[in-house]
Formats: C-alpha cells, structure tokens, sequence
C-alpha cells in the first residue's frame, strides 16, 4: 500500500522507510534504520528526483504509481548514482520506457557502469552542465554540480520557483522517518543531531573543500527549503544544520572539550584514562569518554569532529598499537580531520610502544597540535606518576582559560566595578515584528514595519501592553501619528530572510510589504505576520515615555489572536540558530580539486599534471 507526504501543493515525497538494514555501506550500524528519499513533482511536465534501494523498491514504486494518478513521467533527475538511490532506476524505467533521464555526463558514465538498460541514450537523455536549467511549467530547475559530495558524479538541483534545494546526499542523516517529514516536527537538536553529525563525518567527512565548494554556491541562491536524499526535510530554521556543515566541512570544532578514546585490555589503561577525565572536570572542562573496544567508531570519529582537543590512551599490542585503536587512528586520518589538539599516553608491560606510532600517525594529518606532555605507562599507573596525569591536564587546561574554576578565596579578591555588555544579552528578550499604518486607504496609506525585541504586558486589568522602538525606525514615527500598531510575537521557526526583509532596511526607503505573503489585516486596518508567527496583538497608544534613542509606549490591547503553540522566538535563540554564522576564514592558498576522484592538489596546477589517484589529466580539475 502506498505511503506518502505532501511537501508542497505540487511535490510529494514518496520514498520509502528501511528499518531492517542493520550496517549502513556495510560499515555504519544504523539501529534507527534508514530513509530513502525521493520525489515527485507534479507540474504540467511530472519530475522524479532519484529513485530508491532495491530493498524499498516495492514501495517506492506503489508511491510513484499512485501519486502520477495514471499521468506519465516526464523526467527523472538522476542527482546521485549510489545504488541506494538508484537501484530502482531499471524498474522504473520498464515502467516508463518514455521518460527523459537528466544527469550530468558522469552520471550517465555509471549509469551505464551500472546497468544494461534498453534505453536510447543518444535521443532521450538531457545531459546537463553546471547552471544549465529546465523547465517544467511553473518551475525552473537549475543544476549544480557538487562533485566528492560525496562521489563525484552528484549533482544538487535548486527550483527558482519555490526555492528549493534538492542537496542529494548533503543535509542529510541516518534514521527512519517515523511518519514526520519535516525537521520541524521533531526535536532535531535533542534527538537526531548526534545522527546528523555522525552521518555526515563518517559519509562526508574526508571532503571538506568539496562541501565548503557546495556551500560556497548555495550562499548564492535564495532556499527556503532543503529536501536531501536522507532525513527530515528543512523547511524552518535551516541555518542550524547549515551552520553544522559549515563547521563540520571547516574542520572547526562545535564545542571546546576533550574527547577521550581509550584502548585497555585490563582496565589499567582505562583507569589512567578515567583519572585524567577527572582532573580535567575538576578544571571545568568537558570531557566524554569511548571504548574503542566496544564502542563503533563511526561514533567515536562523529565525536572528533565535535570536540576541540582529543586524548588517545593505548595499550601496546604486538609491537604496535592495539587492534581497535590502530583502526580508529586510520580511520580518521583517511576522514581528513585537522584543527585539533591533542595528547597520547601509552602502556606497555614491556618495549611501550604505542604512543609513538599514533603520533606518527597524527602527524599525517594538517593542522594537529600534538601536546608534549605525555605519559608511558608500564602495566599500571603508580602513584608517582599522577603528576605527569596533571602535567597533560594543565597542558590542556591552557587552551581553556575560560573553563578554569576560579580559587576558593576569588570572593576576597574584588575588582573594580565594570560594565560587560554583553551582559545586557542574557536578558530574555523576544523578537517581534511591529507594524504600523500611515494614514487611509482612499488617501494611499503605507504600511510598514520593524524589529522590536521589548514588548511586555504591563497590566491585566485593564489590558495594557509596553513597546520600546528606536527613534531611527519609520514604524516610531508611523506610531506617533497614528497611535496604533500591531505585534506579531515570532515562533522559532522564523526564517532568516523574514528578519531581512524587516530589520534590514529602513521604510523611508523601502516597501517592506512589497511582493510579500503577509496581507492579513487586523480590526485596526495594519497588516500583521500571520506565518512564523504565534500570536498577533493590535495596541491603542494612551501614553509615551521619551528615552532618549527610543520612546516607550504604553498601549490597550484592542485585538489579540493565537495564530499557532509554536515557541516564542528569542533573542539568544535567533543568534543560535537563525542568523547565519560566519564561515571560518579559508586559507588564501591556491589549489585545485579533481572533478573525477576529489583528489586536493596545493598551489599552482601544472598543465601536465596527473592526478596520482585516478590518473587523470590537468583538463579535469577545477579551482577550490
């Protein structure tokens, strides 16, 4: 039986759930299963995006049938060649034999790899470039290409209609989708982040520069909404994960804190371990530790791409590093991770030996700080050597001044008084949109509106309500006239580009309501945010307060309406999560990246170069 989700009036996702795939590409265990998306757009030329594993292939295949309503399919963008999103390609073609595959010429390069099809390449494919478009009616898809992606065929495909961007692997996570399809319909950060981040370093954590590329070229285009081939579909808030992949592909660490993997046959490594995670919680500073025993390390290389500084204790195993740590030590050295301190210590009952070769090992990697202070253990710690323990500790502790716990006696050491701020920040203030009205209808009234973060009830009986608006805003002055304004109270799934279009620029110059979804008016006649939006209050004014760069008034509600129970948005939340984050800067040094195998080349390109993993010439690398 068919099961699918309405994404837009006209798109439809009609993947299908596996939860039966124990192991991921065989490597990754995957407990919460794993979603295949793809979808299907209905416009007067129908449009599939990718299709699906054999092991949904049924019903995917129902989804498709049953959402076309007996229409034919047009085209299949083929973004991905990975089988979990193309297995079904032939099925679906024996379906359809009429329909039109787009992809780039790599694609079709594997497609062939991948299959015997009975299918007229010559006169049915459409081989697309880098920004060339197509369209269906009502929508126009752009390409772009997003090689190592991570193959190097992928391409992501950006509708200028609804602006959507169809990201192919990129955004996504593993886990099923258990009947939500959007982000927004669950609690990403506290249920799904570890996963998102999991995914991403162990799928597409070896291809920085190429995703850094990728983003790089979103930047440029206006998204609203991220459908990937994995995982929830971001409609709001799409700064929290793309913020993630700008970190995550930088090699910059989320958080400051210490991340410990520890190999130990006897426990006596572990302890050494476990009494180092001590000292340095007793300083204030994170840590978390894994059994690399024990624990896949799939987890373990999602957690080095979230801490800042790492620790690798290990026994010595037959003359090197032990089985399970040695994996893991090469593990994320071919994951590319940089930017990263760290410590070893080693144990060995005789010939210690491990420590030296992970060093070797990090040494590989760009941009690794490998601590001095170190410790060799000979069977177990003894109590001597509990200061070469706090010897790594303050080693560490020197990257995290702020972490250090202050003395017992701080109290008695006062300073001078002074004023910090960003203090003011950690006020819990909201984020509205304020709306006012500059005269009548007949007379070719203006409407206009800023952002306020100070709205608060004043008194219940009567109801009356408090805002504080900056003098410089056109909506102050609107209100001065008028008397009358409207707060529409933000919802946390408030995108980036509304606070643009309202904090942005200034009404004296600009029609902030100009080609704009917001046309509800309230009873007093000004227009009011009915999207993102909780709540809706209209204000009579009955007093100001003049305060210098701002005026305070005091208002009677006249109307309020609930418009949804989404969260109130703050202002420490809109910083968190809404308002992009700066990239941290790149490098200024030249380099080229091969198009067919993701190969990194530094400096200038020789025109006889040869790419020394797929052999490739000079003609098939492109600038970072």
């Amino acid at each position: 039986m068919y099961c699918t989700k309405k994404i837009k009036d006209d798109l439809f996702w009609v993947g299908a759930n596996d939860r039966r795939l124990a192991m991921f590409e065989g490597v990754y265990s995957v407990a919460g299963g794993v979603s295949y998306n793809s979808y299907l757009l209905l416009d007067e030329k129908t449009v599939l995006f990718d299709t699906s594993d054999k092991a949904v292939q049924q019903r995917f295949l129902e989804n498709v049938e049953f959402t076309l309503q007996g229409r034919q399919l047009d085209y299949l963008v083929v973004q991905h060649m990975e089988p979990d999103h193309s297995s079904s390609l032939k099925e679906l073609i024996m379906r359809f034999p009429s329909v039109k595959i787009v992809c780039s010429e790599k694609t079709l390069t594997f497609i062939k790899q991948f299959f015997d099809l009975n299918y007229n390449f010559e006169k049915d494919a459409v081989i697309v470039k880098e920004n060339d478009t197509l369209n269906t009616g009502k929508h126009t898809y752009k390409f772009i290409m997003a090689p190592m992606v991570h193959w190097p065929e992928v391409m992501v495909t950006y509708d200028e209609a609804d602006k959507i961007l169809f990201s192919a692997d990129a955004f996504g996570t593993f886990g099923a989708l258990n009947g939500a399809i959007f982000s927004d319909e669950v609690d990403i950060e506290k249920d799904y982040m570890d996963e998102y981040r999991r995914y991403y370093a162990n799928i597409a954590g070896k291809y920085g520069d190429q995703v850094q590329s990728l983003l790089q070229k979103a930047s440029a285009l206006s998204i609203e909404m991220i459908c990937p081939l994995h995982g929830f579909v971001w409609r709001n808030n799409l700064s929290a994960i793309i913020n993630k992949y700008s970190l995550w592909s930088s090699y910059q660490p989320e958080e400051k804190g210490v991340m410990i993997a520890y190999a130990s046959v006897y426990g006596n490594t572990e302890n050494a371990a476990e009494i180092l995670s001590c000292r340095l919680r007793d300083k204030g500073i994170k840590t978390v530790m894994y059994d690399v025993s024990v624990t896949p390390a799939s987890e373990i290389i999602a957690a080095v791409f979230r801490w800042s500084h790492l620790v690798f204790a290990s026994t010595t195993y037959n003359a090197g590093i032990f089985i399970s740590m040695e994996d893991l030590i090469n593990d994320l050295v071919a994951h590319n991770i940089q930017n990263r301190a760290a410590a070893v210590i080693e144990n060995g009952s005789w010939a210690a030996a491990s420590g030296e070769l992970i060093r070797e090992k990090l040494r590989q990697c760009k941009n690794i700080k490998i601590l001095d202070k170190t410790l060799s253990l000979k069977s177990s710690l003894k109590k001597p050597q509990i200061t070469e323990i706090d010897a790594i500790t303050e080693a560490i502790a020197a990257d995290f001044p702020q972490a250090v716990l202050p003395e017992a006696n701080a109290k008695d050491n006062a300073k001078p008084a002074s004023i910090d701020l960003n203090a003011m920040f950690k006020f819990s203030y909201g984020l509205f949109v304020l709306t006012a009205r500059d005269g009548s209808a007949s007379a070719g009234a203006m409407d206009n509106g800023c952002i306020i973060n100070t709205a608060i009830q004043v008194t219940a009986s009567p109801l009356r309500i408090s805002i504080a608006v900056n003098k410089a805003n056109y909506t102050h002055d609107m209100i001065i006239k008028t008397g009358a304004f409207n707060i529409s109270i933000l919802s946390e799934s408030a995108p980036f580009s509304l606070f643009q279009q309202f904090g942005f620029s200034s009404g004296k110059t600009t029609d902030k309501f100009l080609n704009c979804a917001y046309n509800n008016r309230a009873a007093n006649g000004i227009r009011y945010i009915s999207e993102h939006a909780n709540c809706m209050i209209s204000g009579k004014v009955i007093d100001s307060y003049d305060y210098g760069s701002h005026t305070i008034f005091i208002a009677d509600v006249t109307e309020s309406i609930v418009l949804s129970n989404e969260k109130s948005v703050t202002y420490q939340y809109y910083f968190d999560n809404i308002k992009p984050k700066p990239q941290p800067p790149k490098d200024a040094k030249k380099g080229y990246v091969c198009k067919i195998c993701g190969y990194v080349h530094e400096g200038d390109l020789p025109d006889d170069f040869v790419c020394p993993l797929c052999k490739h010439g000079a003609e098939d690398f492109e600038p970072l």
